[in-house]
């Protein structure tokens, strides 16, 4: 089953961020893997988003998170895709790449295969950047399907995200 955009957390949680953003007057992007553009759906889903997105990156391959972003070669051989140096270096060059004050980066592993004894299905690493400020991460292990991880791993950045420009 695939994932259900008119879930009622997730509208709030975008909610909110989108009027954090426009309190401050802060543009974003999303830089995505694993969620496949969901966070940027998650927030165009709602009327008025165009005046905080900016536009999203789906990097779903190495070479996409390497052209796009700047994500550098080395870490893929170093620590893998689903990390949190690619998830930093994914939201940060996110920022830099669109001109914006604000990023998200989600790389992980949603299954139903794909999983290993370190890096098990539902590993989700996350990232928040903002220009002039450290960059945020943070690591989940999300229990259930393909589905259930891609939601939670949407809900869980967008409420990163608020907690960035708190």
């Amino acid at each position: 089953m695939g994932f259900e955009m008119t879930d009622r957390e997730i509208d709030e949680a975008a909610g909110a961020l989108l009027d954090g953003c426009r309190a401050q007057g802060l543009k974003l992007a999303t830089a995505e893997s694993c969620t496949g553009g969901l966070i940027a759906g998650a927030l165009t889903a709602l009327a008025g988003s165009s005046d905080v997105l900016e536009r999203g990156f789906i990097t779903y391959s190495n070479e996409a998170k390497q052209q796009m972003l700047g994500v550098p070669a080395p870490l893929f051989e170093t620590v893998g895709a689903v990390s949190e140096e690619v998830a930093r270096a994914m939201a940060e060059g996110a920022v830099r790449n669109a001109g914006v004050d604000l990023a998200v980066s989600v790389t992980g592993i949603a299954g139903p295969g794909g999983g290993t004894e370190t890096k098990p299905v539902g590993l989700v690493h996350m990232a928040a950047a903002r220009a002039g400020t450290e960059t945020r991460h943070e690591r989940h292990v999300f229990e259930g399907d393909r589905g259930a991880v891609r939601r939670a791993a949407v809900l869980h950045a967008l409420r990163l995200l608020s907690r960035t420009i708190a």
